[in-house]
């Protein structure tokens, strides 16, 4: 072969495979090295994310520390971890708080649907309370403006521990082992719903995630995240689109969004957000959970519904679900609609891999318990 139509077909060659990389690897980048040196940077530095503008966005960042315990506190957080761990808080004396909320479990209980009292199986998977102290609403709906608030609907719901908050207290009081535990924690050993509340509100605010890969990352010790995660990282905050949602140090916008599966008019509907606030524009919404350790917190999504990461990444790949509006819904107010954060994103096979490996970059040792001996 001529020496010069060999130098051009490989010339032709390299180029495709230049261009074929630049395509389906880092985008615009030329390397995965040209890709790590924008992030081994400060984020304000980064490149710039990919938002909508009704995005609420806040840059990512490494873990927070939660308000540290004061002297005056750290005997009713002790208290509150007592009442966390008791089932007699429940009418059957079988259920507590940590029935759901499972230490070794990143305190989920990675259950499809709750169950509670009896047996009886909720409507909604049970969401971890790590790090609840950041949150300004709880529940998948947000119907609690509190901790506190929180843990009264869940004693009192029938499917969960079905127990009458204003009869606690007489019950609490009636283990006499409790008495020198609620004088230290309070001054005194009257038992109070608002004592025994806001003792498990201060234990729960103790409950985080340890730091993670990413966390060092951010910190400059630049090699705790694999090349496939850093590609990860920067398809989370571009083309994904994941940031739109959950962005931050703990990769939430707290904010509420319908992502398709409000089951409308079917045997498992939820209109989520809208049973709070009877908006309209709220129905189907859900509020966005956190990353941190998601993928040990599965399975995912407010009814359990998929049961691996990969087949989350992949109904986002395909723009979740957007239901049809039959002509009979054609008038109705109710009839939920998508967000239109979500999009399709015609990720690769590839690219998918390197969210769910950068997802792993988010994971951490569970902080685990010593369970508390309980008063008698």
């Amino acid at each position: 072969m001529n020496r010069a139509i060999y130098l051009a077909i490989l010339l032709i060659t390299l180029l495709f495979l230049s261009f074929h990389r630049l395509d389906h690897t880092y985008s615009e980048y030329q390397s995965i090295e040209d890709l790590r040196r924008d992030y081994q940077r400060p984020s304000a530095l980064w490149p710039a994310p990919t938002l909508d503008s009704t995005a609420v966005f806040t840059e990512l960042g490494a873990i927070l520390s939660p308000p540290a315990l004061t002297e005056k506190e750290q005997p009713i957080a002790a208290l509150g971890k007592m009442l966390f761990y008791d089932p007699r808080l429940s009418s059957s004396n079988q259920i507590s708080c940590s029935t759901c909320h499972i230490d070794t479990a990143h305190w989920a209980d990675k259950q499809t649907l709750a169950v509670g009292h009896q047996g009886l199986v909720g409507t909604r998977n049970t969401p971890s309370i790590e790090n609840a102290w950041i949150q300004r609403e709880l529940f998948w709906d947000g119907r609690a403006n509190s901790l506190q608030e929180q843990q009264m609907m869940s004693i009192e719901n029938h499917i969960e521990m079905f127990q009458d908050i204003d009869e606690l207290p007489a019950k609490i009081t009636a283990i006499k082992g409790y008495k020198k535990h609620f004088k230290k924690a309070y001054g005194n050993s009257t038992v109070t719903k608002d004592r025994i509340l806001d003792a498990i509100a201060l234990f729960q605010k103790t409950i985080v995630s340890n730091p993670t890969p990413f966390d060092a990352f951010m910190q400059g010790d630049y090699t705790q995240l694999t090349d496939q995660q850093v590609h990860g990282l920067h398809l989370f905050r571009t083309k994904a689109r994941c940031i739109n949602c959950h962005s931050g140090p703990y990769f939430t916008d707290l904010q509420y969004h319908n992502e398709g599966f409000t089951f409308y008019k079917r045997k498992r509907e939820d209109l989520g957000r809208y049973n709070v606030t009877h908006k309209a524009a709220d129905v189907g919404k859900m509020k966005t959970p956190g990353l941190r350790n998601v993928l040990h917190t599965g399975p995912w999504f407010h009814q359990g519904i998929f049961p691996n990461i990969e087949s989350v990444i992949g109904m986002y790949n395909a723009g979740m679900n957007t239901p049809y509006r039959r002509e009979e819904y054609k008038h109705d107010t109710l009839f939920p609609i998508t967000s239109p954060l979500i999009k399709r994103l015609g990720l690769t096979k590839e690219e998918q891999r390197a969210i769910i490996a950068f997802l792993e970059s988010l994971s951490s040792e569970p902080i685990l318990i010593e369970k508390p001996k309980l008063p008698k």
